[in-house]
């Protein structure tokens, strides 16, 4: 579909890399990955042609249409979310003019029999066809799907985009994008401003219903999930692998042991070589050997061994000093801003040593309970601080606190006390600011050096009460799991606010949902939580919430008026409730199975035709519209398979 030829690109005569080749292809889900400062975002942007390259081609086919996503944009403000949605659909509104004005002028001519005449009726029909396959009669179902996916209610729909915060205008650019379904997708951390649901949503809209994606992400869960296909930007030179991001990892350790073995011996054979220079280079009856061993060793092409970070952030929180059984227990907590409530009624106990994490919609109250934790904002019924509890508190802003115009050695001695100052350097070294970047100003750090300038700050004096919010954002893999390390050694308590599902996994042991004005308690990790849930998309959430508070509402009634008076009957009755009950919910998981079965059918199908396709040769004439009705059917069948989920989900709500 798109070919990168010898792509090259050079920052002030440095090259970033050069003579690039791959292929994106149809149905092609493929993360972009390397350090940062590899150029993955340069890639992007050179593929959405938004940039130039120093040299080198990208060839896109005429009728393909690219969508990109990038990390920051310029967002208008002027229109409200439905009407800016709505412009996902410019190119369905432009046809259906072209197909009246054409509609038009075919009722006004009466050459009937004339070429031009055949033209424009052949014209007509190919409008009508494009119109159908882009599923035009479907536009405001499709974007009411899409942005409740995204975390939006209804009622959002007709407010101002001007309104929203810039992580919620950027969810609606990438309705927008969505919507218009493009032949390629270039996502540059599409996950950065969504909660765990959202994400999820977005998971499965990737899979089932994107053709071809290119995206950079830090969330190791979320492109293992999408991807199939993994390419490296290292050392300047691209790396091709048709595996997802975990196995190449795997791939990846293979081949840089290869190449270190091949470094080594090509180093031993370099050096044997300059010291047989070295020791003949002045005799005279070893002058033709010499020059031929020059000669060799300028021939020799140097082997590099792909970048590995060899620095070290030595993260370690202080020992916990010793707090009540119980550092935090809410009884009745609610909090109102006006006439919204965010949430009511929150009670629960988190014991000394426990971890937890606060996940939910954004907007549903995760870090205002924090804030009320803190003392930072008022509420309603009580929140008790347990017995010696000292908290670290790490706000979800915190590196956008930090003093700009201060170094990052001024920084830390501002806040700094004690002996701890003396050893200043020390810990800015091992955070990995050692040298001349204790000097540099904070304005000019990255993200992700800035969060870890804001992390510097909680270890100077021993907590033990962690909470942390949205740790994680603009901090890489592996700084990631040195901090997930950190929190699991951690022997005091911890509250983390995150939707980052592979960095929770592993060390939280309870999950507070935040939906609905409510905070639910879950025993077991992330993953369990998830699996209790049984989120397959964000609408089946939707869904099932509203029907199981109206069944907890309807119950007690219903309860009383149905109660009989014997006890034996009372039973007899639950029990073929029960068993009914039963019957249904199996009834549903065949249904549920039944359009798992027919979703792969189809795809098998699909993947039959485009094979097909890819084959080239004489091809049956009908085989593109076979293709388009395949696909027809497979959404319809995703439907179908969404609706039968949330009729499960619903009654294991009950």
């Amino acid at each position: 579909m798109i070919s990168v030829q010898n792509l090259s690109v050079e920052f002030n005569c440095i090259p970033l890399f050069s003579n690039a080749n791959f292929v994106i292809n149809k149905k092609d889900k493929i993360a972009l990955v390397g350090k940062n400062g590899a150029g993955k975002s340069t890639m992007l942007k050179i593929i959405a042609g938004m940039q130039s390259p120093t040299s080198g081609t990208v060839a896109v086919p005429a009728d393909t249409v690219i969508g990109y996503l990038p990390q920051q944009m310029v967002l208008a403000d002027s229109t409200t979310v439905r009407d800016e949605v709505k412009k996902a659909f410019d190119r369905i509104t432009q046809l259906q003019a072209e197909i009246d004005a054409a509609n038009e002028e075919i009722a006004s001519r009466t050459d009937y029999d004339s070429p031009e005449y055949a033209k424009l009726i052949e014209r007509v029909t190919t409008l009508n066809e494009h119109l159908t396959m882009m599923g035009s009669e479907n536009c405001d179902a499709e974007m009411e799907k899409t942005l409740i996916g995204l975390g939006f209610e209804r009622s959002d729909f007709d407010r101002p985009t001007s309104e929203f915060s810039g992580g919620w205008r950027m969810r609606i650019e990438l309705a927008k994008l969505l919507l218009r379904q493009p032949d390629v997708l270039l996502l540059d951390e599409p996950t950065n401003h969504l909660d765990i649901e959202s994400i999820q949503w977005l998971e499965t809209f990737l899979k089932t219903k994107a053709s071809a994606v290119m995206l950079v992400s830090h969330d190791r869960a979320f492109i293992d999930n999408i991807t199939n296909r993994t390419i490296e930007i290292s050392c300047g030179k691209i790396y091709d692998y048709s595996v997802n991001y975990s196995k190449f990892m795997e791939l990846r350790k293979e081949r840089v042991e290869q190449q270190t073995r091949a470094y080594l011996n090509q180093q031993k054979q370099i050096q044997d070589t300059e010291e047989f220079i070295e020791r003949f280079r002045y005799k005279a009856t070893k002058s033709v050997q010499v020059q031929s061993r020059i000669k060799q060793l300028a021939k020799i092409e140097r082997i590099e061994i792909d970048e590995i970070d060899n620095s070290h952030i030595n993260l370690k929180f202080p020992p916990a000093p010793r707090s009540g059984d119980y550092p935090v227990i809410a009884d009745g907590v609610g909090k109102s801003y006006g006439d919204h409530r965010v949430f009511s009624d929150a009670t629960f106990t988190i014991k000394r040593g426990e971890k937890v994490a606060f996940v939910g919609k954004n907007g549903e109250g995760k870090s205002t309970l924090v804030k009320c934790i803190m003392g930072e904002i008022p509420y309603d019924g009580t929140l008790k601080i347990g017995h010696n509890v000292k908290i670290g508190y790490f706000a979800q802003n915190q590196a956008q606190l930090l003093d700009g115009e201060l170094t990052v050695f001024d920084t830390i001695d501002h806040v700094a006390v004690g002996d701890i100052r003396t050893k200043i350097r020390d810990i800015l070294g091992a955070f990995m600011f050692g040298g001349e970047a204790s000097d540099k100003k904070v304005k000019v750090l990255s993200g992700g050096e800035k969060t870890r300038l804001a992390m510097i700050r909680l270890l100077l004096e021993p907590v033990n009460l962690l909470i942390l919010d949205e740790p994680t954002n603009h901090l890489d893999m592996r700084t990631k799991d040195i901090l997930k390390a950190a929190i699991k050694d951690f022997n005091g308590t911890v509250i983390v606010v995150s939707h980052d599902r592979e960095f929770l996994d592993g060390f939280v042991s309870k999950v507070y949902e935040f939906g609905g004005g409510k905070v639910r308690e879950h025993l077991g990790g992330i993953y369990d939580f998830l699996e209790s849930k049984k989120i397959e998309s964000l609408r089946q959430l939707e869904l099932a919430a509203p029907k199981a508070e109206a069944a907890a509402t309807k119950q007690p009634a219903a309860t009383a008026a149905a109660e009989p008076a014997d006890g034996k009957s009372a039973a007899r009755k639950s029990y073929f409730e029960q068993k009914e009950r039963e019957r249904e919910v199996k009834r549903r998981q065949k249904r549920v199975a039944t359009c798992e079965a027919e979703i792969s059918d189809i795809e098998g199908q699909i993947k039959a035709v485009e094979e097909q396709l890819a084959a080239g040769g004489e091809l049956p004439a009908d085989i593109f519209e076979r293709h388009a009705e395949l696909n027809k059917k497979l959404e319809n069948a995703m439907s179908a398979w969404e609706l039968a989920c949330s009729d499960l989900d619903a009654i294991m709500q009950e």
